[in-house]
């Protein structure tokens, strides 16, 4: 069978062969109209035509792949739709995604490697993904290229970057307790020092002050964020203040909270109503009774990182955007299920 080239494609979308190439390339700058630039798309698909990545390449100087370092890929629910969203967007660019994995341990210096496999392999920018929101220090040779940090911060904004707003998905989860008419709303947070630590306690604090509650440092405890230990936490507190409702900081803690409440002979939601953060839904949907949460926004951070590297490149950089950039934050859903209830009478 003959091959299909370009002045087919453009015979049968009835356009110059200049046309399709500046649509099926992506050329910036370019005025074609959207009805023109479908029927070339159109006409492409039906004859199985794409752009000759190599020549273009070779022409451009641009590989069309973009790398994503993401930190311990096959242990972390998230970081499977980082890339999913990334992914996704990247196809809608015509970019292809290559992908390393990253150990969270490793140091900047050590990162270093890392990076340095993506460049090699000729990407065109960099998605630098970490486990969980935090400042981190950047690897020395990811200024060498296009970059933007997804779920981290470098602390001085050189890079672009995309996290989750903690305190706004903080403030859905405790107002939908305080909506429901709760007034005695313990808090159980995590013991480590990061933004998400921080930024939900005062995303609590601050619909507390909303409704007039006052806070009390007996209502609120920390630990570390796994079930076992929020376990025992969740027992000492649900004990010495005797809330109606509890704020988890994730899904994890609210799965020991749970353990928690029935040895203590209370019910879910019917005694105690709960709320978790995270929404991995393997624990928070399968819970008994389903697990209300609110959802980190990973796809969509993965998806706006892409976004904002395919704009870079559509710029002709092939260096770093030049900073300081504030964070994006991105909005976290609550994800209603069956875990709360209205608060009991007095």
């Amino acid at each position: 069978m003959k091959a299909v080239g370009i002045r087919d494609v453009a015979k049968l979308a009835g356009v110059s062969v200049t046309t399709v190439s500046h649509v099926l390339n992506e050329t910036p700058h370019t005025r074609v109209a959207e009805e023109t630039r479908n029927r070339v798309r159109e006409a492409a698909q039906t004859l199985g035509y794409g752009p000759n990545r190599v020549a273009q390449a070779l022409r451009t100087r641009r590989s069309g792949l973009v790398g994503l370092l993401s930190e311990e890929i096959a242990t972390t629910p998230h970081a499977g739709r980082i890339i999913l969203g990334a992914q996704e967007a990247a196809r809608a660019h015509g970019l292809t995604l290559v992908i390393v994995s990253a150990d969270r341990g490793n140091s900047a210096e050590a990162h270093r490697a890392d990076v340095q496999a993506l460049i090699d392999r000729q990407v065109d920018a960099i998605l630098y993904a970490t486990m969980y929101h935090r400042k981190i220090s950047l690897p020395p040779n990811l200024s060498d290229l296009p970059a933007v940090l997804i779920d981290a911060t470098d602390g001085t904004g050189r890079l672009p970057s995309v996290v989750p707003d903690e305190g706004g998905g903080a403030v859905a989860a405790v107002r939908h307790l305080a909506e429901a008419g709760h007034r005695r709303i313990a808090f159980l947070n995590n013991d480590d020092d990061v933004p998400a630590t921080r930024g939900r306690l005062a995303g609590y604090r601050k619909v507390l002050a909303e409704y007039g509650i006052p806070y009390e440092e007996k209502l609120v405890g920390e630990s570390v964020s796994e079930p076992a230990e929020a376990y025992e936490l969740a027992k000492e507190v649900l004990a010495r203040s005797e809330p109606t409702a509890l704020f988890c900081y994730n899904d994890r803690m609210a799965m020991g909270a749970y353990r928690a409440a029935r040895e203590l002979g209370l019910k879910i939601p019917e005694d105690l109503s709960v709320v978790g953060f995270d929404n991995q839904e393997i624990i928070a949907a399968n819970l008994f009774p389903g697990l209300t949460t609110v959802a980190l926004p990973h796809y969509e951070m993965g998806a706006w990182a892409l976004e904002t590297a395919a704009e870079m490149l559509a710029e002709g950089s092939d260096r770093p955007a030049a900073g300081p950039f504030e964070p994006v934050r991105l909005p976290c859903p609550l994800v209603p299920r069956d875990s709360v209830a209205p608060a009991r009478e007095p």
